[in-house]
């Protein structure tokens, strides 16, 4: 998670209002979906990314309380997008309301320690992101990047990874290798 740390380190308080957005590909929807998608004659609105869960129940959100930290839930908008795999999730930030008022740089640099050595997730550098983020980019891959853009005053944190690479099948074999004393990516496409 791109906030647990924050709220781990106290920066972030248990009790923010935070709300968050995540542009995903069609295959986390199943096979309808993906046979929905993979039409030769798709509807034209599948075309276009599309919101979903808009009335605040999706099933994630009890497990991205728990993981974050927090005393209530995130306000959550998925967007289904018209790709196959690929993810990206976003939280943005007001840098007042956390303890310290840090800049975008120092939250960056904060994530960089936190998950230095980790073998499939890593923080890019503060300012190498570019003028946009691909949320494909990670797709085929079990590799989560966490991108920290903004300045003094506003942050967004944003993770990019594979909705299917990082799911439940490559979490059980990276912990089967941990467990065995193998080398944790073993196995895993990187």
């Amino acid at each position: 998670s791109i906030v647990a740390p924050l709220v781990q380190a106290g920066l972030l308080p248990e009790d923010a209002d935070l709300a968050c957005f995540s542009l995903t590909g069609y295959s986390g929807g199943g096979k309808k979906m993906i046979a929905q998608y993979e039409a030769a004659e798709k509807p034209e609105e599948l075309f276009s990314p599309g919101l979903y869960s808009i009335t605040q129940n999706h099933k994630h959100l009890p497990e991205m309380q728990k993981i974050c930290g927090l005393t209530k839930p995130p306000v959550f908008t998925p967007i289904l997008s018209d790709m196959y795999s690929g993810m990206s999730t976003s939280v943005p930030l007001q840098n007042r309301l956390l303890k310290g008022h840090p800049s975008a740089q120092d939250i960056c640099e904060m994530l960089a320690s936190y998950y230095e050595g980790q073998a499939l997730v890593s923080v890019a550098p503060f300012g190498s992101e570019g003028a946009r983020l691909n949320s494909g980019a990670f797709a085929g891959s079990c590799r989560l990047e966490i991108t920290v853009c903004g300045h003094e005053e506003q942050t967004l944190l944003t993770a990019r990874f594979d909705n299917l690479g990082k799911g439940v099948a490559a979490a059980a074999i990276q912990n089967l290798n941990l467990m065995l004393g193998f080398d944790e990516t073993a196995g895993i496409p990187l």
